[in-house]
């Protein structure tokens, strides 16, 4: 840690954060995916009981 320190090195920022636009079938696919993921974590915690893969199949 001592090297690095003695390194006279300045790192700055360089990720300057844009607002991307997507289209709108990009948008429905984030949405979607945002939506799945809140409900694994909701299913983490006890809180939503997902359906197994035969009870999707069983919908078939």
């Amino acid at each position: 840690m001592e090297l690095v320190k003695s390194l006279k090195f300045r790192a700055e920022p360089t990720n300057t954060a844009k607002a991307k636009s997507f289209t709108p079938e990009q948008q429905e696919w984030i949405d979607g995916l945002k939506e799945s993921l809140e409900q694994v974590e909701l299913h983490q915690q006890g809180k939503i009981k997902l359906k197994s893969a035969q009870e999707l199949l069983d919908e078939l």
